[in-house]
């Protein structure tokens, strides 16, 4: 019996109309985008007309679309690159302690060696950071803030555009992390108010290792790699070029796709699970009910290890993670829960359910059923 994937906010298959779009820039249209004869020039064509394409998608200029290598190099570039451009106008920066570490490990790298002072705003138990704290942390040397849209773990949704509000008002620069948000609801950067903004195309069918940075007209960015003149001088290397066809099929794609209505069938699937595995003992769920993102259900369990619950989900063939998927390895608590005031040995024994387009009824009728077996199993063994 094939395996029940439902790990969809660590990655997404690629859709094969995505994979058809990529297909030509793999063969025949194998061209350097900087060389000027015919070859670059058809690289160059399909990497313009990518950017006017996913510019549209999102509301936004062409030249305010950056490519990068992925969500962490987005999230890099934004945080450390708006940082030290900026910095003659202060060194004091905001993020949350439940962003992602390609945001968190930015934030700390420029704490520890280039001089930054950052605060780090605590979420409520909900997982939501409220906005007077937000609005308290500003000072008057803060150039920065960074706060995700909505939480890869939990699935929680923050108040962004409340936040870009406030940080516009008081003369901040706002980033936000809108890898878990794309695809899954409408993301409009200048409807928000962000300054800069990350996007990941794995995350909604597209290719791996291929993200967009959106940074808004007119502000200055530090690259943080060297080596060419690419992206307007603000990301070198050669480009992709197959990732980044890839990566505008895919969000022409999403935008197309009816939002609502996946949402509410993601949602009613998600609460179905949850009706199935909430009467088991020691169970938790973690994050807010409502303002979240529609496919994620994350649950603690008590008295069982999490490692040991995933390897033998995995056994029943329930693919699923105990959170972000970049922190495979290492067996430790979940910073995102932590920060939460969950327990620490409830945080440990934690999974996330990522429901995704091809995810039915029937697969979380299984899941119900192998999770119930494996969890009951296990806290009768500890027991004992």
């Amino acid at each position: 019996m094939e395996p029940v994937y439902l790990d969809f906010n660590a990655t997404t298959p690629v859709n094969p109309e995505v994979v058809a779009a990529m297909q030509p820039f793999l063969e025949g249209f194998f061209g350097n985008p900087s060389s000027i004869h015919y070859y670059g020039r058809e690289s160059r064509n399909a990497i313009d007309e990518s950017r006017d394409d996913v510019a549209r998608v999102l509301r936004a200029k062409p030249a305010e679309i950056i490519f990068t290598g992925g969500g962490t190099e987005s999230d890099n570039l934004a945080v450390i690159g708006l940082a030290r451009s900026h910095k003659a106008r202060g060194t004091h920066l905001i993020t949350s302690r439940i962003e992602h570490h390609a945001v968190l490990h930015a934030f700390e790298y420029l704490e520890k060696n280039e001089g930054f002072r950052v605060t780090y705003l605590n979420p409520g138990a909900s997982g939501q950071i409220a906005p007077e704290d937000f609005e308290k942390a500003i000072c008057a040397d803060t150039i920065l803030a960074s706060v995700m849209s909505a939480n890869n773990e939990t699935g929680v949704v923050q108040p962004v555009k409340e936040l870009a509000q406030i940080a516009r008002a008081r003369g901040v620069l706002f980033h936000t992390d809108a890898i878990q948000s794309f695809g899954k609801v409408p993301v409009f950067p200048h409807e928000w108010g962000v300054d800069a903004l990350s996007l990941c195309a794995h995350k909604f069918y597209g290719p791996k290792g291929t993200g967009v940075l959106f940074l808004k007209h007119g502000l200055t960015i530090e690259p943080v790699a060297y080596g060419g003149f690419h992206e307007g001088d603000r990301r070198p290397g050669t480009e992709n070029i197959a990732g980044i066809v890839g990566f505008a099929h895919a969000a022409k794609m999403a935008a197309a796709s009816d939002f609502n209505s996946e949402n509410a069938r993601l949602r009613e699937l998600t609460e179905t699970l949850w009706q199935g595995l909430g009467g088991l003992p020691g169970i938790r769920r973690n994050g807010h009910p409502e303002m979240r993102l529609g496919n994620t259900l994350n649950v603690s369990f008590d008295r069982i290890d999490g490692e040991e619950l995933l390897m033998n989900l995995d056994l029943e063939g329930i693919c699923i993670s105990s959170g972000s998927a970049c922190m495979v390895g290492s067996v430790q608590a979940s910073h995102v829960l932590l920060a939460m005031g969950v327990p620490e040995q409830m945080a440990r024994a934690t999974v996330r359910f990522s429901l995704g387009k091809t995810t039915t009824p029937a697969q979380i009728a299984r899941t119900v059923e192998a999770t119930c077996s494996v969890v009951n199993r296990l806290q009768k063994l500890k027991k004992t």
